[in-house]
């Protein structure tokens, strides 16, 4: 009878980067929670200062934190149970994130479909549109406030569809090197992330200019409203997606030059791959539901 051979489970050594990224996390919410209000009710404070602060305390606990695990893969302390560990705990992140996105998309759903009719007194509601905002009606995008200040709605051409086909484009050019490196061509594999990386810089430079745009042209802020609220949040979320999904891409590229990753063991690069693939799925839905319908 031939015995099942099993492997050693590999367990990490205490890590002081969780607790590094949940500090990061902390003074991320808190200033730009801070800076949110500071900037809408034209006040100055600590909340960019804040904002800053957690912005680079998050990087030094991304590149720390990778450093190890690199160090790890590549000392040979990883078997076959750890791998499937790490397919499982990816899948389940990016089903969180999922979740994430699925309850600001569900609050532009709500505001649509349900408290914008509410207001303009369907459903037997003649009432509470006579009350709350008389003459209201239904409208999206509501580029009008109770208190009267208005805005104008930001275009779906231009700079967003220039930005969906550099998404697009950039999920081609990031399957092309997976499968460069599942071949074992280097050259393509080294190219084609590159070109990746070029685009997601590309994207991001491209929504600092939107939202330059909407800021100084079309005088789309945070105080617009209901419109102007969901539009930043789900794009500025999207956007710091993005910015995670760039600089993991860049220590990938950074791995690839080194010589890391074999056609039969890269679940780091894969991880990466899903993470980006992801964030694009996301961006098709967003250019969908806040810019076209």
């Amino acid at each position: 009878m031939q015995h099942q051979e099993y492997q050693k489970y590999y367990v990490p050594a205490q890590s002081v980067w969780p607790i590094v990224g949940a500090v990061a996390l902390f003074l991320i919410a808190v200033g730009a929670g801070n800076f949110v209000i500071e900037t809408t009710r034209g006040e100055s404070g600590y909340g960019d200062n804040i904002l800053a602060v957690g912005i680079v305390v998050l990087l030094v606990m991304l590149f720390g934190w990778f450093r190890d695990q690199i160090n790890e893969s590549m000392s040979g302390l990883y078997s076959d149970q750890l791998g499937r560990s790490y397919r499982q705990g990816m899948s389940w992140f990016i089903f969180s994130e999922v979740m994430f996105f699925a309850a600001f998309f569900g609050a532009l759903f709500y505001a649509r479909v349900i408290a914008l009719p509410w207001l303009s007194g369907e459903s037997n509601n003649a009432m509470t549109n006579e009350v709350l905002w008389p003459g209201f009606e239904a409208m999206w995008p509501l580029i009008e406030t109770p208190g009267g200040v208005s805005t104008t709605a930001m275009s779906w051409s231009g700079l967003p569809t220039i930005n969906t086909v550099i998404l697009l484009i950039s999920s081609v050019t990031l399957h092309f090197a997976h499968v460069g490196l599942e071949q074992g061509k280097r050259k393509q594999l080294t190219a084609m992330l590159g070109i990746t990386i070029l685009l997601g810089c590309g994207f991001l430079f491209l929504q600092v200019e939107e939202y330059v745009h909407a800021y100084r042209d079309l005088g789309l802020t945070l105080q617009s409203g209901i419109y102007g609220n969901t539009f930043f949040l789900l794009t500025g979320f999207h956007g710091m997606h993005v910015t995670l999904g760039t600089i993991i891409l860049m220590v990938l590229f950074l791995r690839v030059l080194k010589g890391h990753f074999t056609h039969d063991n890269h679940f780091a690069f894969q991880a990466g791959s899903w993470y980006w693939h992801f964030v694009d799925v996301v961006w098709v839905m967003l250019y969908v539901f806040v810019y076209v319908l």
